[in-house]
């Protein structure tokens, strides 16, 4: 242990102890935790760029607010790191502060129209070391589009190779991490991403019937498996929106940490006031409020991401879809357990 971190751990030891009974006293405990253990530490780069899609076709669980404050974590953290909104609403590029009216060049132009990448990145005002390529209005029709397109659903994954290699070319730093948002549904713009990606991120709220639509996803998740991306997994499952106050929170967030042990990150992220008034200044929470407890969670989730590292055993061609199976299955018996109790 070096110097910093005796220092870091000498600090934490220091903080007053608190109990269940002084619910107030143990968040302001846990803030100042995450405070020491994190401002201003480097996370661990990965050895390769990690891909990964943030989905969930449910709309509301935080998909567009783990993607953004995930990603502007990671590029604080000494990361670089690319968005990819492929969302036709464009949220994330409207968290990110990246201009995205019509007209302006954005993922529409390189899915529908083979436009480079590099031509549509914009980096972040706010985050060194973090880029996006917005999505317009015009991506809305992009469905309709690409249906009658050759290679339809590894558009994105060739653009995205190739601006990776180009970047190499140019003597520009690799990219560390690409998130890629989608959009609350399982149509080819969804399909794009899964085929992009290696790992799957899924945002999971913690209310009642958070997993009951997980079944779908996953199914669709065993099919790009089965027939376009044999290394897609869901590698990480993040509890949004937790409220430790409720029963029914602490209760859901138990039964996802019995069916997905190894996915499911410890980090939880709270119902947070701060989080939900960011992207109306146009920013992540990570800069609109660095101090807040919704960013320190956020801090805390991407370290987790960072250090837990793509997985080192890669998922093979059979054993995957028989993962994606199993998981179905715990699904469906967690909801079960859920609507009887």
């Amino acid at each position: 242990m070096d110097a910093d971190e005796k220092r870091r751990a000498a600090l934490v030891e220091s903080l007053p102890v608190a109990s269940e009974d002084t619910p107030l006293m143990a968040q302001l405990q846990e803030d100042a935790r995450r405070r020491i253990e994190l401002r201003g530490r480097q996370f661990p780069k990965p050895a390769h760029t990690r891909v990964i899609t943030v989905a969930n076709q449910k709309g509301g669980v935080g998909k567009t607010t783990t993607t953004v404050n995930l990603a502007a974590a990671l590029a604080q953290s000494g990361l670089n790191v690319l968005v990819l909104d492929n969302d036709p609403q464009g949220n994330a590029s409207t968290a990110l502060g990246i201009p995205h009216h019509a007209g302006t060049p954005s993922i529409y132009e390189v899915l529908v129209e083979g436009a480079p990448l590099s031509e549509a990145v914009q980096e972040s005002p706010d985050v060194p070391n973090l880029w996006c390529v917005p999505a317009t209005i015009d991506l809305s029709g992009a469905e309709i589009e690409l249906v009658s397109l050759v290679a339809r659903e590894t558009r994105l994954r060739n653009a995205l190779d190739q601006y990776l290699a180009w970047r190499i070319e140019q003597g520009q730093q690799p990219i560390d991490y690409v998130f890629v948002d989608c959009p609350p549904s399982l149509g080819l713009l969804t399909v794009n991403a899964f085929v992009v990606a290696r790992e799957v991120l899924i945002p999971i709220q913690c209310e009642y019937y958070a997993l009951e639509g997980l079944s779908q996803l996953l199914k669709t998740i065993q099919l790009i498996q089965a027939h376009l991306n044999r290394e897609l997994h869901v590698s990480t499952i993040l509890l949004t929106m937790y409220d430790a106050r409720t029963n029914l929170a602490q209760q859901v967030a138990a039964e996802v940490r019995t069916h997905f042990p190894e996915s499911t990150l410890r980090t939880t992220v709270p119902r947070s006031v701060r989080i939900s008034e960011a992207p109306s200044y146009g920013q992540t929470v990570m800069t609109y409020d660095a101090g807040s407890t919704g960013a320190l969670a956020y801090l805390e989730a991407a370290r987790e991401l960072a250090e837990r590292g793509a997985p080192s055993a890669g998922v093979s061609g059979t054993g995957a879809p028989d993962e994606a199976s199993t998981i179905q299955q715990a699904t469906a018996a967690s909801t079960v357990e859920l609507e009887a109790q």
